[in-house]
């Protein structure tokens, strides 16, 4: 008797047809995305720097507000389907997010694989305690907390 694996709800419920639960069950918890990023003005192209929002905490990688991280940093990305698009480029290219809007695979170390939230820290893929806080450093020299992205 042959038992077939039920389809994951990430490889056949298209992004803008998620629950809010599933939705929230895909970040990585990473914290890529709360890291200030720069954006070269004439090319486009967007570099992560270790240089952490205010509201980041280094050690869970997690926004310490995140429900109303808005009225401390509007900037912050709001990621819905409907923004995907314009919002995209500022999103690592580890991000489930990101993979699957371009149709790849998550990575074995997401915990929705895994089975655990710190399968993306033991991978050495967060951004966990690898943080400055932004209110430490004077934007003038982001340019020099520039990194590479952990993948």
């Amino acid at each position: 008797m042959s038992h077939k694996l039920r389809p994951r709800f990430w490889e056949t419920v298209p992004l803008a047809k998620m629950t809010r639960a599933e939705w929230e069950a895909l970040c990585d918890g990473c914290g890529k995305c709360c890291m200030n990023k720069l954006e070269d003005e004439d090319t486009g192209e967007v570099v992560l720097t270790n240089v952490a929002c205010r509201l980041f905490d280094d050690a869970t990688c997690q926004c310490s507000q995140y429900a109303i991280r808005h009225q401390f940093v509007p900037e912050c990305i709001v990621l819905k389907p409907q923004t995907m698009d314009k919002n995209l480029y500022w999103m690592p290219e580890t991000c489930a997010y990101k993979l699957l809007w371009q149709g790849k695979p998550l990575y074995a170390w997401h915990p929705l694989l895994s089975g655990t939230p710190d399968s993306v820290h033991a991978a050495n893929v967060s951004m966990q305690g690898r943080t400055v806080p932004e209110f430490e450093i004077d934007e003038d020299d982001w340019e020099d907390h520039i990194i590479e992205e952990p993948v």
